[in-house]
């Protein structure tokens, strides 16, 4: 860290990665076209992908889409549960690795990560050409990779973390594209003023304001509530 920012190590980053493909893809579809060897899954769009990415380097902009989906929800409060499990520990600072904010947002560029899974054979890269220019970039996984993801999560207890917030990222962008998911982290006016090409801030103490205030406020009649190890969708 001699810029003083985080950075994760090109292994960290890869397994991240690995494991947010195999969470988020999907089965490929006739409108897929041809599907590479041994693909069983995809993710559409390198824009989905990096604002997956960003809410899984940023525990306190998840915390805070948490919440708005805790009072779109008539006080779910399975919801804020999860949220007090990041805010009120230390995950904030010591899970956070920084992105740049560029034209579409939060970004990194991904060929150099993505490089070892696809030379395993556990990641494939596609794209969809549209009149000599692509319209969008694929990143599919193997029947290997989903293998190694597993094993991982098995045999390696320090990854659980990476795990369990993957999974959460994609049940909470669920049914969501990369230009919806886009729209809803530029309303954070912290991330939308961010200048370009400068690391987007952290916005803890102001989540955590947010959830002393939802603590307090007090409770409205809801439907039966879910627990806090419920699906969001």
């Amino acid at each position: 860290m001699a810029d003083g920012v985080r950075k994760a190590s090109r292994w960290q980053s890869a397994v991240r990665l690995l494991l947010l493909i195999t969470a988020a893809g999907s089965a490929p579809s006739d409108e897929d076209g041809e599907v590479p060897a041994g693909a069983i899954g995809v993710v559409r769009g390198q824009l989905r992908l990096q604002k997956l990415d960003f809410w899984v380097r940023y525990p306190d902009y998840l915390a805070n889409e948490l919440m708005n989906e805790y009072e779109k929800a008539l006080d779910e409060p399975y919801l804020l549960v999860l949220v007090a499990q990041i805010l009120d520990s230390e995950e904030p600072d010591l899970r956070r690795l920084p992105m740049l904010r560029h034209r579409f947002g939060a970004f990194e560029p991904l060929d150099d990560v993505l490089a070892p899974l696809v030379e395993k054979g556990l990641v494939r890269k596609s794209q969809l050409v549209n009149r000599e220019r692509v319209a969008e970039h694929r990143y599919w996984f193997t029947a290997r990779g989903q293998e190694v993801a597993d094993t991982m999560l098995d045999e390696a207890p320090s990854l659980g973390w990476y795990g369990e917030r993957t999974q959460l990222v994609v049940q909470l962008s669920d049914g969501l594209g990369g230009e919806q998911l886009k729209r809803r982290q530029y309303l954070v006016r912290d991330y939308a003023d961010t200048p370009w090409n400068s690391h987007i801030p952290p916005i803890t103490e102001q989540a955590r304001a947010r959830l002393t205030q939802l603590r307090e406020r007090p409770r409205t009649p809801s439907t039966p509530s879910r627990s806090a190890g419920d699906d969001l969708s």
